[in-house]
């Protein structure tokens, strides 16, 4: 990777998904923008904030899909990441940004 340039794994797919009660919403029903959790697996050499296996929030749309060995990553600006998920506690919300 380039720059400040963040390749993500996609963790929560664009198949169906379920809500908290339990009902499946097909994978072509309309939703508002959303963010989607995804695993970051390479970094540019001037990305500060993440490393490679970090948990991300981002935000699906208009961002570059690239398929390496049959796997699709997604690859966007480090700016573009709206929070990193993590398991140190002394934060208090197990989220920084």
């Amino acid at each position: 990777m380039l720059h400040d340039r963040v390749m993500v794994r996609d963790t929560e797919g664009t198949g169906e998904r379920r809500s908290s009660a339990g009902i499946v919403i097909p994978a072509t029903a309309a939703v508002a923008k959303r963010l989607v959790w995804g695993e970051v697996s390479g970094i540019g050499h001037h990305v500060r904030t993440v490393k490679v296996g970090d948990r991300v929030l981002f935000a699906r749309d208009d961002q570059y899909e690239v398929e390496v060995q049959g796997i699709t990553y997604l690859v966007m600006r480090e700016r573009e990441l709206h929070a990193v998920a993590t398991e140190r506690t002394e934060h208090g919300t197990g989220l920084y940004l």
